[in-house]
């Protein structure tokens, strides 16, 4: 009998933005969509408390991370790297392990490689990643389409930024309720 993932919750949930880079996004299938509900998500954890790394592949070529992320990350950790699967860099694995956290929400691009990629050794090592479909984009809609199919697959865990906001409030009676109510509307 397959066990099914325990709900995420601020306290047991770290979130990765990866790679929302400035000539990485606009080459997107959906690049606005990609980042106007990143930006929710992003807005929506740090009211939550849930802590964010931000990555970056390979800053000198493929530049910062785009101003609209770059705008709502606030007290986000943001890390370089050059491995495809954020848990694959060393100083990201180390930063990921300390934290803690078994339950990592993931957004980003590109869904097929580098978002992928984490997702695969997140579960390898015992992690719960939750991808974050309309959070998460590649150039081509058939290469996310199939990165989704492997990630369920795989059996991690597939929601949308809404969803995950409000698994993580739990209930109307939580205090970020209406904040979070506000941002999604």
């Amino acid at each position: 009998m397959r066990m099914l993932p325990e709900r995420i919750q601020p306290e047991t949930t770290l979130a990765l933005a990866i790679d929302f880079q400035e000539k990485l996004v606009p080459a997107m299938e959906n690049s606005y969509w990609v980042v106007e509900n990143s930006k929710v998500l992003l807005a929506g954890l740090e009211i939550l408390g849930v802590p964010v790394i931000a990555t970056r592949q390979y800053p000198e070529g493929l530049g910062d991370i785009v101003p609209g992320i770059k705008a709502v990350i606030g007290k986000a950790t943001v890390m370089d790297k050059t491995t495809f699967s954020c848990y694959a860099d060393p100083a990201l694995k180390e930063a990921i392990d300390k934290s803690g956290r078994k339950n990592i929400i993931l957004c980003g691009v590109e869904a097929h490689v580098c978002v992928l990629q984490t997702c695969s050794d997140l579960l390898t090592a015992g992690y719960q990643p939750y991808f974050v479909a309309d959070c998460v984009e590649s150039r081509c809609k058939y290469r996310k389409k199939l990165a989704v199919r492997r990630i369920l697959h795989e059996r991690a865990t597939l929601g949308t930024y809404e969803t995950a906001l409000f698994e993580l409030l739990g209930g109307s009676e939580n205090p970020h309720f209406k904040a979070i109510s506000k941002l999604v509307k």
